[in-house]
């Protein structure tokens, strides 16, 4: 009796999930059919042929890091080689014009556009926001920018869409319900395999709160839940006609992930090393103050306490009276309030440490004071753990400082390797090794340090606005065709 309830039960779900997929079906198709329509009568150009629409999804394209000088470079890059493209920015940054967020691209990374950029303003990136996800966090964005990226659609529906910043679940919206052929440009790999062993050998981070890791049950559940994601994660990156990575390091995981190998390669970020070569490397003179130099947005995963902590150990450690004296100058973009308070939080560790008369912050600075803070720097300091790439590295090699950066990601795998045999830089991992590494830097002689800095210059060429374009290029092909 039991087993003829169920079969009458099943028979009728069966029978109305089917007709609920073919519903779904209909309707996204019929949206799909209705967005081509809206595409078709955007207005032409002056010859009457539609110039062809390029679009690149990047929210925040006014904060001023690695990941919009890639942007910046890239839309330079297509008005060079294709006439009849108009590019496309989709942006959150409301509270600025179109003609301030090109000036100030000039302003930060000294790239002048060639033609005008038609921006698209959206009003629903605080669905982006980290903050607005306190649980879920990875999830909850992902889903926002699905949102946000239906909203970009309906007021611009491109021919090509590329993610530049690493909205991976915009993906399939764009291709499958806008039509577009679709690329993305990854920076960095929403989840890696290096989280899941995180949270799987239950370590504390910035990403994995000290009350999970204490909990065998919410370790376990947090792990199902990454599982999950990571699922999902390499489905709708899978659906893309063209995958740009920027490392070594970022590409390992989304060949794991994504698995969609024929269509993945490695396109170094462009690094504006020409600008930095001018500065000249010769034999330091004596001088009363070495000055560390750190270059990064203050996000919290770029690790500025430990270059704090470090920097207070090794001023502690050094004997009294000691010359020269010594700086650390944090320059970095802030994009949000969270950014500000995070600056004023670690002003509060400087306090606690007694180093704040000996570290300066330079916030949202232009470009020619960045680079005269470079040049008179004796180290570049950098401490993200598992950094993606490391513009701010390759910057501050090109610009002849001693590199001292984390030891893994793209700093171990692409940037401070030998070149030609010879060392580019130095590696370290927790605040006792970069204590010793600083010292020991300094401990070398001026003729040491310059073969160092020579050897670092030489081997960043190979991360040139040149060779970005030229891969840039040839990867996107495809969606040209």
């Amino acid at each position: 009796a039991c087993f003829r309830l169920l079969c009458s039960l099943l028979l009728p779900a069966l029978f109305l999930s089917g007709i609920l997929c073919i519903l779904l079906v209909v309707l996204l198709w019929g949206v799909r059919l209705w967005i081509q329509r809206k595409k078709q009568l955007s207005s032409a150009g002056r010859d009457g042929k539609r110039p062809l629409l390029v679009a690149f999804f990047h929210p925040y394209c006014n904060a001023g890091g690695g990941g919009e000088r890639v942007l910046w470079c890239a839309i330079r890059t297509l008005q060079k080689k294709y006439r009849n493209v108009t590019c496309v920015v989709y942006t959150g940054d409301r509270d600025a014009t179109g003609e301030e967020i090109v000036e100030g691209a000039f302003r930060r990374f000294n790239i002048k556009l060639i033609h005008p950029v038609k921006f698209v303003f959206l009003k629903k990136r605080f669905l982006v926001e980290a903050s607005l996800y306190p649980h879920f966090t990875l999830l909850g964005q992902s889903l926002g920018s699905v949102f946000l990226g239906w909203e970009a659609l309906l007021k611009c529906v491109p021919d090509i869409y590329i993610d530049s910043m690493g909205y991976a679940f915009t993906i399939p919206l764009f291709k499958y319900l806008g039509g577009c052929r679709v690329g993305c440009y990854v920076h960095y790999p929403t989840i890696s395999t290096d989280m899941l062993s995180v949270v799987r050998n239950q370590d504390t981070r910035f990403n994995n709160a000290s009350f999970i890791t204490s909990s065998p049950l919410f370790s376990k559940f947090k792990l199902v839940y990454y599982y999950f994601f990571a699922f999902m994660y390499g489905l709708v990156g899978s659906c893309s006609d063209v995958v740009m990575v920027n490392s070594s390091w970022t590409l390992n995981h989304i060949l794991s992930l994504w698995r969609a190998g024929a269509c993945t390669s490695v396109v170094y970020p462009p690094c504006d090393v020409q600008t930095f070569l001018d500065i000249p490397l010769e034999v330091e003179e004596n001088t009363s103050e070495y000055s560390i130099v750190s270059v990064s947005q203050f996000r919290p995963e770029k690790d500025h306490p430990l270059q704090i902590r470090a920097f207070a150990k090794l001023l502690k450690e050094k004997r009294v009276g000691q010359q020269p004296s010594l700086k650390l100058i944090l320059i970095g973009g802030c994009r949000n309030q969270q950014d500000e308070e995070r600056v004023n939080n670690l002003k509060r560790l400087c306090e606690e440490l007694g180093v704040s008369d000996d570290v300066m912050f330079r916030i949202n600075i232009p470009f020619e004071e960045l680079k005269r803070h470079l040049a008179e720097a004796t180290i570049g300091l950098h401490t993200m753990w598992n950094e993606h790439f490391g513009i701010g590295v390759v910057e501050c090699m090109a610009a002849g400082t001693v590199i001292l950066a984390h030891n893994s990601g793209g700093p171990k795998l692409d940037i401070v390797v030998p070149h030609e045999g010879h060392v580019t830089g130095f590696l370290a991992e927790d605040e006792d090794s970069y204590a010793e590494t600083m010292a020991y830097i300094f401990s070398l002689s001026p003729e040491k340090r310059l073969r160092i800095r020579e050897n670092a210059r030489r081997s960043v060429h190979r991360f040139s606005d040149q060779h970005f374009e030229d891969t840039f290029l040839l990867s996107v092909e495809p969606l040209f065709k």
